[in-house]
């Protein structure tokens, strides 16, 4: 009680302290080191021409389109020459990581070389995190009535100011804990039995500080922080999981913060229904999965034996608790880092980490989360404002028909990538035909889908189905997604503002709170219910739970 209450504390001080310092980041305003900062990233700034000029939506998302794919051609190539991957795996290992998705089909600590683990996937944690942020600004400005900004600024003050020293200081707290941070590869070490054992080393610390800040998610190692290397210590554990809060949460009070400053005293309260909203599913997730872990497997009851928690392919140094609070943080903040095999899970349990991609809007990933359930908001004016026969309007600007399509384009892109693979998974025959095989291809596709990364690993998904088809669905739940909501929030931007009325709808009360909740869970329930049934309930169902 008292580990989960520390995190709890220091995740809500952590969200606001970094909510402040993006917002002064974004904005450009006084903060720690600015004119340092400013005096690094002139000559990075002096490399791109027209850094200055603030952007069309367009040209913003194209110059993010194109920061990305050099960074795809050059780490291809790197991974080419130096690790032992087929060109499936190349191009799925690109994808992950390019997107923040990090869902890995290799083992990494005998796949890839170090050249590979520091110049390939650690630079692509910093730029995808760095990419998400910047676009949130972006979308931020657009709906506060600003100009969108330019990309290139905006990513190279989130990775200076923001990234690289504050994961700096993180890896300096996990080397405290005893990660290992050394740029030797290997270590032989001596056993008790007189044999002899080859220990994998590198700068696990520095790659795990980017990992959790940057909500990346894949792991040095092939168990991820479940190994001791990566997650040494019930500390660790909390630093790690307070570490993947600070950029989400921050967001969310970025909007707050950014509203008030256009629209007076109350514009930060826009940011409190989502924040509760996310604070409900994020709680009634983790009591759900303590629970369903703690209940055991009811077969041992059946054979006459005692149903004692389920600590199957847990760490016994973090127990069921911190296990369940590491596994909701991943999934709600959709960093898709694992200290456990979440395939061992009971199937109630294993479906909480899969329901919250699937809502993929508590809290959400670097930038991408913000974007994401502001789609529900937009939603949740719309409906109502139907309802009691006004114009729906936010912010003071009309929503009208062409914000509401695209709005409904990006939250079915997410579902139909989820549900379509899938059952392009079930009809080739990818699976055994039982329940918890299809638990394993709705999780391997819905975690492709919300950028998340994590994954059922008894699915054995190192072909070249599974590399290509969840390569698809990363790209276009990333691009395509940000591609439409950049494209929203320019035309809020071109809206003119009207004048607030006794039948405007307010949006940032208890009511309004309450419909938003409503709504993300009636679509959801209605989009994923049915294959849920069929999978992890109906697995529960089996086993007698």
């Amino acid at each position: 009680m008292t580990y989960t209450l520390s995190f709890f504390i220091l995740a809500a001080a952590g969200i606001y302290l970094s909510g402040r310092y993006l917002y002064a980041i974004m904005s450009n305003t006084s903060h720690i080191g600015q004119k340092f900062f400013s005096k690094v990233e002139s000559p990075l700034l002096a490399l791109s021409d027209g850094s200055k000029i603030n952007m069309s939506w367009k040209t913003y998302f194209w110059s993010l389109v194109k920061i990305n794919l050099i960074a795809v051609i050059l780490g291809g190539f790197i991974l080419l020459i130096t690790s032992n991957m087929s060109l499936s795996q190349v191009i799925h290992t690109l994808s992950s990581f390019i997107t923040n998705t990090n869902l890995q089909h290799y083992t990494p600590e005998t796949s890839l070389t170090m050249l590979g683990q520091m110049f390939v996937i650690m630079v692509m944690m910093f730029l995808s995190s760095a990419s998400g942020i910047a676009v949130g600004f972006a979308f931020i400005r657009g709906l506060s009535g600003q100009p969108l900004g330019n990309f290139y600024k905006d990513i190279t003050r989130v990775l200076i100011r923001y990234l690289i020293p504050i994961a700096f200081i993180i890896g300096l707290l996990l080397v405290w804990q005893g990660a290992p941070q050394t740029l030797l590869a290997t270590q032989t070490a001596h056993t008790i039995s007189g044999s002899t054992q080859t220990l994998y080393l590198g700068p696990v610390a520095a790659f795990e500080a980017i990992k959790h800040l940057g909500t990346n998610g894949g792991g040095f190692f092939a168990a991820g922080s479940a190994v001791p290397f990566e997650n040494p210590s019930v500390i660790s554990n909390l630093i790690n999981m307070v570490a993947m809060t600070l950029v989400p949460g921050g967001m969310l009070l970025v909007f707050g913060f950014n509203v008030r400053k256009q629209h007076g005293k109350k514009g930060w309260l826009e940011s409190t229904p989502i924040l509760i909203a996310s604070v409900v599913f994020f709680v009634l997730a983790f009591v759900l999965l303590v629970f369903a872990e703690t209940q055991g497997n009811p077969l041992f009851t059946h054979l006459g034996l005692n149903s004692p928690a389920n600590l199957e392919g847990k760490e016994l140094r973090f127990g069921i608790v911190q296990t369940a609070l590491f596994t909701t943080v991943s999934s709600a903040f959709t960093t898709g880092s694992v200290n456990s095999m979440l395939d061992s899970m009971t199937p109630l349990g294993g479906m909480v980490p899969m329901i919250l991609m699937m809502l993929n809007v508590v809290f959400g990933g670097s930038g991408a989360g913000l974007m994401n359930v502001m789609m529900y908001v937009f939603l949740t004016v719309f409906m109502c404002g139907l309802m009691i026969g006004r114009s729906p309007s936010y912010l003071g600007k009309k929503i009208e028909s062409q914000e509401m399509k695209r709005v409904a384009m990006v939250i079915v892109i997410h579902p139909l990538l989820i549900l379509g693979f899938t059952a392009l998974a079930v009809v080739m025959m990818q699976g055994t035909g039982s329940h918890h095989s299809l638990s394993q291809a709705l999780y391997e596709f819905t975690s492709a889908a919300a950028n998340n990364g994590s994954g059922f690993e008894g699915l054995a998904d190192n072909t070249t189905f599974w590399n290509v088809s969840t390569s698809i669905v990363m790209i276009v739940g990333r691009y395509v997604t940000m591609y439409l909501q950049l494209s929203i929030a320019a035309m809020m931007l071109k809206k003119q503002s009207i004048s607030e009325s006794i039948g405007t709808l307010n949006t940032n009360t208890p009511l309004f709170t309450i419909a938003l909740i409503v709504i993300i869970v009636l679509i959801s329930a209605l989009t994923f219910f049915p294959t849920l049934i069929l999978g992890p309930i109906a697995e529960a169902v089996s086993m007698g739970i």
